[in-house]
């Protein structure tokens, strides 16, 4: 930082200072203040709204995931006992279902997903800091206005005996203003345009994810339905009447008698 940077600082600090203990009068726009909420509101949304639709895909890669791993699991468990039973095919069937819905998760929702959602919620974010930046600017000019109007005001109710100054601290009084009220003008007038492009832009996001949504949902079901035909049509009547619970508690009671399992 410059010493003429350092000064500034320093004079905007004090000024701070003196504002806090009400010594220097603090401009107040309500318009403003009545944008910079609405946009910290949008701002702090959007920010969620990439964090969560990250954590989103990656649970859904971990669900694919284990998913996958649940079904070499179950086709060991089944293929040990009769490679040929009904369960041993049903275990290999749901094992090729969903390595298909594991791959064409990579394959085909991967690269969609990260070019219509999570690309352009982060370009989306990457704005932010830049306007930060602009409403930073914008405070410290208040700053320097501030400070410029309160020693205009003093030599005005106290005149100097240099007259020198008072044309000085009116000049700098309105350059001050002058800067400050370009900055503040833009940020009024074009906070709300940001906010209003929110809609169009995140748009075909929205769509994209719905539609990724449904396709991964319906090729789950077309895939899984197919593992349902190596079952006896018993288990699913059973499974239909609510007699499953029954069922599984039958093999826990043969269990319970054994005495390894503490009969």
């Amino acid at each position: 930082m410059s010493w003429s940077g350092f000064k500034k600082s320093v004079n905007r600090a004090g000024t701070t200072l003196l504002q806090k203990t009400g010594q220097i009068e603090r401009t107040v726009d309500r318009e403003f203040t009545d944008e910079e909420a609405k946009y910290r509101t949008y701002e702090k949304e959007c920010q969620a709204l990439q964090k969560d639709s990250k954590a989103y895909w990656d649970a859904m890669k971990a669900m694919t995931a284990a998913q996958t791993h649940i079904a070499e699991t179950l086709e060991i468990f089944y293929g040990s006992a009769d490679r040929t039973s009904e369960g041993a095919m049903s275990g290999h069937a749901y094992k090729r279902s969903v390595d298909d819905l594991d791959g064409g998760f990579g394959r085909e929702l991967d690269l969609p997903y990260r070019t219509a959602i999570s690309e352009p919620l982060g370009k989306m974010c990457a704005y932010f800091p830049t306007v930060n930046e602009h409403i930073a600017k914008r405070n410290k000019k208040l700053l320097d206005y501030d400070a410029a109007r309160s020693r205009l005001r003093k030599l005005i109710d106290k005149p100097s005996e240099d007259p020198t100054k008072l044309p000085k601290a009116q000049q700098e009084h309105d350059d001050a203003k002058e800067v400050f009220d370009m900055l503040n003008d833009q940020l009024i007038a074009e906070l709300p345009q940001l906010l209003d492009l929110r809609v169009p832009y995140f748009d075909p996001s929205f769509e994209a994810m719905i539609r990724m949504q449904s396709k991964f949902a319906e090729e789950g079901y077309e895939k899984l339905s197919g593992v349902q035909r190596y079952f006896d049509d018993s288990v699913r009547d059973d499974y239909a009447a609510g007699q499953l619970d029954a069922q599984v508690e039958g093999v826990l009671q043969e269990m319970r008698e054994l005495s390894i399992c503490g009969a």
